[in-house]
């Protein structure tokens, strides 16, 4: 008997919208199918341990044909199959209500009605014109079914013929998803998707080579391991096999640092592997590497938002079926199931983190270098991680030696606390650019950390704030007397003019560098220290490295690289451009310097008589003889400075000073490099 009828669905847009809004990606239809063949088959067996199916179970493998003369795929199960009852219980009857007010509330997020709505077989119309179920019951005497929908509401039922239990989908694939009735593409998806499912799935047939060509066998080709390696014991699994297990997931990665077995009943089910990779040095390559799984059917490898932040370093596999199949990410990261798995995870892995620091401290400082980056993204994005973290993260010196947080502290407390009682780090970034200066602080009896890495930056600011009175200084950021303040300053015993002299004669040497400017100032650095260095202001250099990452203080990014060119007022060298600066310059720039100085003292009284007055009680007079004095300060400044480049550019050693300050610092190269080299062989002869 045939019977014909409308689905009961609120809406008779249903179709279109499946077609349109449903999900962002239509191969998911496949999934959706062959889950659903998975979860007859697994309904059979749980039927059969109760009781409640006495026949033989026989093969229960999974279908998965294509015909591309007849445009179908088609998936066949022998599980429990449908009567017409139960046809018209679980396809019929769509319980829709308030469809068109939600589609149009999700219709950027749609998958979200498939989780709510139970629509997985509906998503075969995503790809189809026409759908047809051929089922019969596994129940003693059921009639076989057969079901056909082109799209539309209207569907017809009517009995037919089928020798075993179980259900044939079969999708007409409309013209604008032919791609789909391609035996690669299928394979692909099914390998996506369906790698890990309890129940064989067959696609197509093993082949094999002879006479010149790959052909079909006799044997089902299995697409899926039905019993994956996160779904057995622990105690059954061998290092290899794990490694293994990596190696399929994987295939060109490195083999993993070490891994956690995730196997809990309560308060939720879990299961997995997540494995420690060899963190490259970009974080974005590793993140998408952990696969989320339900019930061993593939869900996402997309987890941000459902595990911290910080766990998408790690690569595996999750599988919850607490995490539902099909819903939106947004439901994901608001569901409080999802939260406690999250929270679960980040437990275990710093437990394991802990666990390998305590009973193998050495181990883990072998593998400190790939362990690094997650472990501080983890102390940066997520507090309770910081909390256990602080016990096993590690500082690593310029000599190679590791301490934790509370060992570094006593090392350095002795030595490395100012006069203000604040405990100072000192750290290099570039070990072999700043050698110069790692060595002036070890020569002080300091000690230098390598905060080299892509995430240290963030590490500095992060530390300064959690540990108590506690600065970070780069060792290039100041002169070494400079770095750890402990006494007052030792003062610099050269006068105001030979401070203005000096400051010109050097400046006029400095090379023009784009979006960079120097200052020069003066230190009293003893006699054996570097004659002139280069420093960086520390705070302006982390505003520039944090504008760098961070796009909202592009500002910052703007400002030009400020330099400090520190003139060692006690060194030999430098006393001796001074003393010849003087002999050579001295006779012309006498009487300029002897009137630059009264105009400025004139410019300073009529500054200082015009300073409480407001701009209209200033005569026209007052207002042309201080600009007049201004220009003329100018002039003779301009006079001055002009002499004395004069005299730095035929004075070989000042730019050979320069030179060698800024190649301690990296900051020599190209042309200026060569320029240097062929200098020192001239000073050489």
């Amino acid at each position: 008997m045939s019977t014909q009828g409308k689905i009961g669905v609120t809406s008779e847009n249903i179709f279109p919208i499946i077609k349109k809004f449903l999900y962002s990606d239509h191969e998911i239809f496949l999934r959706e199918i062959v889950s659903n063949a998975v979860d007859a088959s697994q309904k059979l067996k749980t039927y059969a341990a109760v009781g409640d199916f006495k026949g033989e179970m026989g093969d229960t493998t999974v279908h998965v044909a294509i015909d591309e003369a007849a445009k179908t795929i088609t998936i066949s199960d022998k599980g429990i199959g449908m009567t017409a009852e139960e046809i018209d219980k679980y396809i019929n009857q769509i319980a829709f209500s308030g469809a068109e007010e939600f589609l149009e509330k999700h219709k950027e997020d749609a998958a979200a009605i498939i989780g709510h709505f139970g629509l997985g077989f509906y998503s075969s119309f995503m790809v189809s014109k026409k759908v047809e179920i051929i089922t019969k019951s596994f129940k003693e005497g059921a009639v076989a079914m057969k079901w056909s929908c082109d799209g539309s509401p209207e569907y017809t039922m009517e009995e037919t013929t089928k020798e075993d239990r179980g259900t044939d989908i079969v999708l007409y694939i409309d013209d604008e998803n032919l791609d789909f009735l391609q035996k690669d593409k299928i394979k692909g998806l099914l390998t996506k998707y369906c790698k890990f499912l309890p129940v064989p799935i067959a696609f197509g047939k093993k082949q094999e080579w002879k006479d010149g060509k790959y052909e079909d066998t006799d044997q089902d080709d299995i697409i899926n391991d039905t019993l994956p390696t996160w779904v057995r014991k622990p105690a059954d699994l061998t290092d290899e096999d794990y490694r293994k297990f990596y190696r399929d997931l994987y295939p060109m990665g490195e083999d993993p640092l070490f891994w956690i077995h995730l196997n809990v009943d309560y308060p939720f089910n879990l299961t997995g592997i997540l494995y420690f990779p060899k963190v490259k040095a970009n974080i974005e390559m590793q993140r998408n590497k952990i696969q989320l799984y339900c019930n061993q059917v593939f869900v996402t490898d997309s987890v941000e938002g459902i595990v911290p932040e910080f766990l998408t370093l790690l690569h595996g596999v999750i599988d919850s079926p607490d995490i539902p199949l099909n819903v939106s990410r947004s439901y994901l990261q608001s569901d409080s199931n999802v939260k406690k798995i999250s929270n679960h995870i980040t437990k275990k892995v710093a437990d394991r983190l802990e666990d390998i620091f305590k009973t193998d401290r050495p181990g883990f400082e072998e593998k400190w270098d790939s362990l690094k980056v997650f472990i501080q993204y983890g102390m940066l994005t997520d507090e309770k991680f910081y909390d256990r973290a602080a016990k096993f993260s590690l500082l690593k010196d310029v000599d190679g030696g590791l301490f934790t947080l509370e060992q570094y502290k006593e090392l350095i407390s002795a030595d490395q606390t100012d006069k203000d009682g604040n405990l100072i780090y000192l750290y290099t970034n570039k070990v072999d650019e700043q050698y110069s200066y790692i060595q002036a602080a070890k020569d002080k009896g300091y000690n230098v950390l390598v905060m080299d890495g892509q995430l240290d930056t963030h590490v500095v600011g992060m530390l300064e704030q959690k540990l108590e009175k506690s600065r970070f200084v780069r060792v290039d950021s100041e002169t070494v007397n400079n770095l750890i303040v402990k006494d007052a300053k030792v003062e610099v015993s050269l006068s105001k003019d030979q401070k203005e002299s000096l400051q010109e004669v050097f400046k006029s040497q400095l090379p023009t560098l784009e979006k960079t400017e120097f200052t020069v100032t003066f230190e009293a650095l003893g006699s054996t220290a570097n004659p002139v260095l280069i420093t960086q202001s520390e705070q302006m250099r982390r505003m520039r490295e944090m504008a760098a990452m961070q796009p909202g203080m592009s500002f910052y990014g703007d400002l030009p690289e400020m330099y400090n060119l520190v003139l060692n007022a006690d060194h030999a060298l430098v006393k001796t451009v001074l003393s010849d600066e003087e002999n050579s310059c001295n006779a012309s720039l006498a009487p300029i310097v002897a009137d630059l100085k009264g105009w400025v003292a004139r410019e300073e009284d009529l500054r200082d008589m015009q300073k409480d007055k407001k701009d209209e009680e200033i005569s026209a007079e007052e207002k042309a003889d201080l600009e007049n004095t201004t220009n003329t300060i100018s002039s003779l400044t301009n006079q001055r400075n002009t002499l004395l480049a004069e005299y730095a550019t035929g004075n070989k050693t000042i730019k050979q000073l320069i030179d060698l300050a800024l190649l301690s610092n990296g900051m020599l190269k190209g042309e200026a490099l060569s320029h240097f080299i062929k200098r020192s062989v001239d000073l050489i002869d």
